[in-house]
């Protein structure tokens, strides 16, 4: 079968053996075992093993929309399949990467779940407006995590482009701060995540 000249061949392929340069020992099971994500970046074992010795430092961010005055007018969400198989609703969050800053680490992982057009508007201050401490035993604080303790610093950041959903993401939901079904919005997020999403929207002064 011919392939592109950027290809990655396949052993079948007319052409496999051809000189590919910097891209010769690539193969698609780099692809699978992760060669191509970021710097910094763990293997499912390393994780899994520092997960069980110490906190994960983690970015959360609440994603909104805003009106000519920059007043928040909508909060949004994602929508994705939970483990045991049923729809949640929950918040862009993800791990800070080794040697990667906090500002770097948001837009990473606002550009992972809403695409790389959604244009976040990243915060002037690093502060967070709150820090949410997740446990993997339930009952030890409002936010629960069965995979591992983890600090989050939660970042309210304005979304000016569109939204494409990716990687485990199926859809980007939005409620404005005065609807009457914000509340039924809220209290579908599970472990903390609503509280977050309450304490961004009173820290945005809605």
């Amino acid at each position: 079968m011919p392939v592109m000249n950027d290809e990655v061949p396949d052993e079948g392929d007319f052409d496999a053996g051809r000189r590919r340069g910097e891209f010769d020992d690539i193969t698609p099971e780099d692809f699978i075992r992760g060669i191509g994500n970021p710097p910094g970046w763990l293997a499912s074992g390393e994780i899994n093993r520092m997960r069980g010795e110490m906190p994960i430092p983690y970015v959360l961010v609440v994603p909104v929309r805003t009106d000519d005055l920059g007043r928040v007018s909508q909060v949004g969400s994602l929508l994705r399949v939970s483990d045991d198989g049923s729809i949640e609703r929950t918040l862009i969050a993800g791990r800070v990467l080794y040697h990667e800053s906090l500002r770097e680490a948001v837009a990473r992982n606002v550009a992972k779940d809403l695409g790389d057009i959604a244009l976040p508007q990243l915060p002037v201050s690093l502060q967070p407006f709150t820090v949410a401490e997740f446990f993997p035993t339930p009952g030890l604080s409002d936010y629960f995590d069965s995979r591992q303790h983890a600090i989050a610093l939660c970042y309210v950041v304005p979304i000016a482009g569109d939204c494409k959903p990716q990687d485990e993401t199926l859809d980007v939901e939005w409620v404005n701060t005065n609807s009457e079904i914000l509340d039924t919005f809220i209290n579908q997020m599970s472990n903390g995540y609503g509280t977050i999403v309450r304490q961004a929207i009173a820290w945005a002064g809605r």
